[in-house]
């Protein structure tokens, strides 16, 4: 017991700095979104007043190219200012703040699950990002590359990764995991309650977690499936990556709530294609060519190792536990 907590205190002080300069990221990322949309011509010929109408998402609707008069930069706006307050409440809550929960890490690695959700978005984004790069790198050993769909512009496809997260958190966390969660596992019957356990299901009374890990299993698998079921979807490499991310967001939906998993999924995708789009507009090179300068590089390696930071500790923490309930018995 005593070799472990050494352990942990020994990588508490790293582990507590790189999760802090990745939340520093995080947070500078939001105006290098406004400026890339608002400030550079990413888009060509297309910039921030293309009518939201226009866009493929809305074909064969009856709003596909209305008369309605929302651009592309009033709906990004809406987004960013809602990923904004989540990303606010996610410091602040639920019960103490981000930097509060910091000294006990810092110290013994230790930490109330359930008391911030921003040390689960960063400790759970980091871990997805590198079991993200541990399958791209085996995958391309077999020969198996992932390649994205095609995108004609670089503004509306910006757009479509930062709409992408609340659309799918919303479909397959919500309504696939958290109704069936809710189902399975209630006790009560009232819409605030259910309102609440959509919210965070961690107040459910799931004293048998099978069922629920199954069922995040499965969601998991079918969000794999979605990325690559259509014509203009990602090639099939991608379907591993995705499954395992889509576990690994419903496990954090299961544990920390919706702001966590949304949260997560937002960074993958926004978080992202703010810094590269950055890069490709302030060195005038394509995203594919952003995405291999050194400060895309630079972010992966932090990422990477804060990931590998945060496994350890979930280990020891799994193994701490597992003696004192021994001891107990």
């Amino acid at each position: 017991m005593q070799n472990s907590n050494k352990i942990i205190q020994s990588i508490g002080i790293p582990f507590t700095a790189l999760l802090s300069v990745i939340f520093g990221l995080l947070l500078v990322s939001f105006p290098i979104g406004i400026y890339v949309v608002f400030e550079t011509d990413v888009g060509g010929d297309i910039n921030y007043e293309f009518p939201l109408t226009h866009l493929s998402l809305f074909e064969n609707t009856d709003l596909y190219q209305s008369s309605i008069d929302v651009s592309v930069g009033d709906a990004f706006t809406l987004l960013w200012v809602f990923y904004l307050a989540l990303f606010t409440l996610a410091i602040l809550g639920p019960r103490h703040d981000f930097f509060k929960i910091l000294t006990p890490i810092i110290s013994f690695g230790k930490y109330d699950t359930y008391a911030n959700y921003m040390i689960g978005v960063t400790k759970w984004f980091s871990i997805l990002i590198l079991i993200s790069a541990v399958i791209n790198f085996v995958q391309e050993g077999f020969g198996m590359e992932i390649v994205p769909p095609l995108v004609d512009n670089d503004l509306i496809q910006f757009f479509y990764v930062t709409l992408a997260p609340l659309i799918e958190e919303f479909s397959f966390r919500l309504i696939l995991v958290g109704i069936p969660l809710f189902a399975l596992y209630s006790s009560k019957s009232s819409a605030k309650y259910f309102v609440r356990c959509l919210w965070n299901p961690s107040i459910l009374n799931i004293d048998d977690s099978k069922k629920a890990l199954l069922l995040i299993l499965f969601v998991g698998i079918l969000f794999g499936f979605s990325h690559i079921a259509f014509s203009d979807s990602w090639s099939s490499g991608k379907f591993a990556q995705a499954a395992a991310s889509g576990i690994i967001l419903g496990w954090v939906y299961l544990r920390y709530g919706f702001v966590a998993s949304l949260l997560i999924h937002w960074a993958t995708n926004y978080f992202v294609f703010s810094y590269v789009n950055f890069i490709s507009q302030i060195n005038m090179i394509s995203i594919d060519e952003a995405f291999s300068h050194s400060l895309m590089s630079t972010l992966e390696i932090l990422i990477l190792v804060a990931g590998v930071f945060s496994i350890c500790i979930l280990f020891v923490n799994r193994f701490n536990s597992k003696r004192e309930s021994d001891l107990e018995v």
